[in-house]
C-alpha cells in the first residue's frame, strides 16, 4: 500500500473554522419554503378575521336581519362594481392620483422639516407646537377654506392629503434622528468623521426604521385626506362617489366606494412595507422574518 505524502494531498483554500462558519451561515439562511411558511404564519390570522367578517356580513343580509337599503348584501356590492367598472375605475384613479401626490409631497416636506428641527433646537421649539396645533384641528373643518382659496380642482384635495400625512412623517423622522446611540456619535467624532459623513453613515440609516413606520401610517392617512377633500367639493373621486350614493340612498354603490377606498389604503401600505424590505434588509425587524416561534 502506498501512503500518499503530505505534499500530494491538496490543501483546501479555506481553513476548517472558515468552512464551519460558512456552513453555519448557509444553514441560517431561510429557504423559499421556510419564508413562505413564515409569511403564511403571519398572515393567516388577519385573513381568517376578514373571512369571518365577510361571512357575518353575508349571514346578516341573507337572514334579512336588516333592511337591504341599510346594509346591502355582498353580492349586490360586487354587482354594483362589475356593472359599472369604468365608472369606478375613473373615480378610483382620481383619488389614487391625489393620494400619491399628497403622500410624496408630505414625505419630502416632512423629512426636510425634521432635518431642520433636529439641527436647530430653536426651530424645533418654534415649529413643534404649531405642528401639534395643526394636527389637532379636524381636517374636515378646514377643508372648505382650501376650496375657497384654491377652487374646486385638485389643489384642495392634495393639500388636505398633505396635511393628513405630514405629521406622522415629521414626527417619526425626528424620533429616528434623535434615537442614534450617543456613543456612536462620539466614536465617529473621535475618528475624525465630518458632520456630513456622520449624518449619511450613522444618523440617516438609524432613522430609516422610524421613518418607514411613519410612512406606513402616512400612506393610509393620505387616502383619508384625499377623500375628505372630495367630500367638501369635487366632481370626481371616491369621495364624490360616496356622497352621490348617499344622496340617492344607493347603499350598494356606497359600500362599493368604501371597499375600494379601503383596498387602496391597504395597497399603499403594502407598497411602503415592500420598499422597507427592499431598503432595510439589515434591520432586526426584517431578520426576524426568518425566525418562526410557537406560542
Amino acid at each position: 500500500m502506498v501512503t500518499p505524502s503530505p505534499s500530494s494531498i491538496p490543501e483546501s483554500s479555506t481553513s476548517p473554522g472558515e468552512r464551519r462558519s460558512t456552513t453555519t451561515a448557509a444553514r441560517s439562511q431561510p429557504s423559499a419554503v421556510q419564508r413562505l411558511a413564515a409569511s403564511l404564519e403571519r398572515s393567516w390570522r388577519p385573513i381568517a378575521l376578514l373571512v369571518a367578517l365577510f361571512v357575518a356580513w353575508w349571514g346578516v343580509t341573507a337572514a334579512e336581519l336588516v333592511e337591504p337599503y341599510l346594509v346591502p348584501a355582498p353580492a349586490d356590492v360586487f354587482a354594483a362594481i362589475t356593472e359599472s367598472p369604468d365608472y369606478f375605475w375613473q373615480h378610483t384613479w382620481t383619488t389614487t392620483y391625489e393620494t400619491v401626490l399628497g403622500f410624496v409631497i408630505a414625505t419630502a416636506v416632512g423629512v426636510a422639516a425634521a432635518l431642520v428641527m433636529v439641527q436647530s433646537p430653536t426651530v424645533e421649539k418654534t415649529l413643534y407646537p404649531l405642528l401639534l396645533f395643526a394636527q389637532v384641528i379636524p381636517k374636515i373643518a378646514i377643508a372648505p377654506l382650501f376650496v375657497v382659496w384654491l377652487g374646486f380642482g385638485l389643489g384642495p384635495k392634495i393639500v388636505v392629503a398633505v396635511l393628513m400625512a405630514f405629521f406622522p412623517v415629521v414626527i417619526s423622522m425626528v424620533t429616528g434622528l434623535k434615537s442614534v446611540d450617543p456613543e456612536m456619535l462620539e466614536l465617529s467624532a473621535t475618528m475624525g468623521a465630518k458632520p456630513a459623513q456622520t449624518f449619511w453613515k450613522i444618523r440617516f440609516p438609524a432613522s430609516l426604521p422610524h421613518l418607514f413606520s411613519g410612512l406606513k401610517v402616512a400612506a393610509t392617512m393620505a387616502v383619508t385626506g384625499a377623500v375628505v377633500g372630495e367630500f367638501v367639493g369635487a366632481d370626481a373621486g371616491l369621495g364624490y362617489v360616496i356622497l352621490q350614493a348617499n344622496g340617492n340612498l344607493d347603499t350598494p354603490v356606497l359600500f362599493a366606494g368604501l371597499v375600494i377606498m379601503s383596498v387602496l389604503g391597504v395597497l399603499l401600505f403594502v407598497l411602503v412595507e415592500w420598499l422597507e424590505r427592499l431598503v432595510l434588509p439589515w434591520h432586526a425587524s426584517r431578520r426576524a422574518d426568518a425566525v418562526t416561534t410557537t406560542l
